[in-house]
């Protein structure tokens, strides 16, 4: 992705603040999917939509050739998702246990 040179008032740190706070601003499933959907590209929400779904499958332990047999997701997604479970900032780890109640079992 490029980055491009910012003033400070506009510095992507900054940036990044006010998207998540956009984020944050959202209420409820409705006005997310409206907001994603403006804010991304179909191939970016895709994206977005494919590494979520194999969360699940990647915290159950399930092998990587299984994960892409039940989701089409590509091994390389699979793998980058498996790579920030175990070696990113905790985020999907968070979202899938604030979820995983709501969501209920996977059958």
């Amino acid at each position: 992705m490029k980055r491009r040179a910012l003033d400070p008032e506009t510095s992507s740190d900054s940036a990044e603040t006010k998207l998540c706070k956009a984020l944050l601003a959202m209420h409820g499933v409705g006005e997310m999917r409206a907001f994603l959907h403006d804010l991304c590209t179909p191939a970016e929400l895709e994206a977005l939509v494919d590494r979520w779904t194999v969360v699940p499958f990647v915290l159950d332990g399930m092998p990587y050739r299984e994960i892409h047999e039940h989701t089409a997701v590509s091994i390389t997604t699979i793998g980058r998702v498996a790579r920030f479970l175990n070696q990113g900032s905790g985020g999907y780890r968070t979202a899938a246990a604030r979820t995983s109640r709501a969501r209920g079992p996977r059958s």
